[in-house]
């Protein structure tokens, strides 16, 4: 998150506190020794951990806890639990509607991976719902949401496919704001490859159960793919999803990880696994699966940026959103992927472009011929 500054002792306390088995002890001595409250309090919004601070200092009697600071966490979990029944309950009506019209679908994160990994609505922070479903249904899907009372800001739908369909992913809100849902046809953008196929994510699906509702959702190894996935696309920034995937390894090291691997080098991304146990060992101390920890040893590439992501988020220095178009291309284990990728976003038109130059609907191809130009022309500016 823009504007969150990381250190010392506080980003030490999240740390120790987000753990598979919290550590109270060290926890306690930290509390002891003095915090800087108020930042602590950001880091952990920053991080979207609040809920497991909450529990520990709880589990800790609020000792020296300033009041201001425990009134504020007390407040977050209370509205927090209303968000989380609302999103719970939306996903509940959506599945409903889908199931009545006969489509597929998968939800992963958010409710989903807060009631599979977690166990509890409320023990993880997420603002929306993701879904995916298959993409020859996909128009079916956009018109449920829209009898649900969602509606899209990225245009209309033809707008969405001529300049977002590179994304695979569109957005749709409640006019009240209250609820978001992403609705997926695939796991990653056109640009680059993910750890978990798509057809895959089909295969193993788990159930949650929300109310009187079955809802499936990613389990097991792909759960796996898909965290290694998410959190190296987003280069790893927050807290919460390094939480995730530790999560993951802590309560499922009877899974093949040989095998879990093998299927990421398969899509080109087999460092993505590597890379999100070398985080969780760096910031959490939670060793690797031992099947993999030879190979996060032995992997210079895997180790440096682990150690530069993990420094990042202790000092400060997180991601812009300067090049954040690129930053996914960290999934892509070789160079010439990547270059491919880059290649891919250069030439594929984007809002900007219309934005930039808004053409009948007629002569949208022709921004794939302009928008090369355009860049170059950012690019120049930018460097005046």
């Amino acid at each position: 998150m823009p504007g969150v500054r990381t250190g010392g002792a506080e980003f030490d306390l999240l740390c120790l506190a987000v753990r598979p088995a919290p550590d109270l002890a060290r926890l306690r001595d930290l509390l002891r020794n003095g915090l800087d409250y108020p930042l602590l309090a950001r880091l952990a919004e920053g991080h979207g951990v609040r809920p497991q601070l909450f529990q520990c200092l709880n589990d800790l009697a609020w000792e020296a806890v300033p009041e201001f600071e425990r009134s504020s966490l007390e407040l977050f979990r209370q509205q927090h639990l209303v968000r989380t029944l609302t999103l719970s309950s939306e996903l509940r009506r959506m599945a409903a509607a889908f199931d009545d019209k006969a489509i597929p679908f998968a939800a992963f994160k958010g409710p989903a991976l807060a009631i599979a990994l977690y166990g509890d609505l409320a023990l993880r922070e997420y603002n929306d719902i993701d879904v995916l479903v298959s993409e020859d249904r996909l128009d079916d899907a956009e018109d449920v949401l829209a009898s649900l009372g969602y509606r899209s800001a990225q245009g209309d739908r033809a707008f969405r496919r001529a300049f977002l369909a590179h994304l695979r992913q569109h957005a749709f809100a409640r006019a009240d704001g209250e609820a978001a849902i992403d609705l997926h046809w695939a796991l990653s953008g056109t640009h680059v490859p993910f750890p978990l196929k798509t057809e895959d994510a089909w295969n193993d699906l788990g159930r949650i159960s929300i109310g009187d509702r079955d809802i499936p959702t990613v389990a097991g190894a792909n759960l796996a793919l898909l965290l290694a996935g998410h959190g190296t696309k987003e280069v790893w920034k927050l807290l919460k999803w390094v939480q995730d995937f530790a999560l993951t390894i802590d309560r499922h090291r009877d899974l093949d990880w040989s095998a879990i691997h093998r299927r990421a080098q398969g899509q080109g991304c087999g460092d993505a696994v590597l890379l999100g146990c070398a985080m969780v060992q760096e910031l959490l101390d939670v060793a690797p699966p031992d099947a993999l920890a030879a190979l996060v040893a032995q992997s210079d590439r895997v180790r440096t940026r682990a150690l530069l992501l993990a420094g990042r988020m202790r000092t400060g220095q997180l991601p812009s959103s300067e090049g954040e178009n690129f930053v996914d291309l960290e999934l892509c284990d070789s160079r010439l992927d990547r270059i491919k990728g880059a290649l891919s976003i250069a030439f594929t038109p984007t809002p900007g472009d219309y934005a930039a130059l808004k053409l009948p609907q007629a002569l949208w191809g022709a921004y794939y011929a302009t928008r090369p130009f355009r860049l170059a022309f950012k690019a120049i500016a930018g460097n005046g």
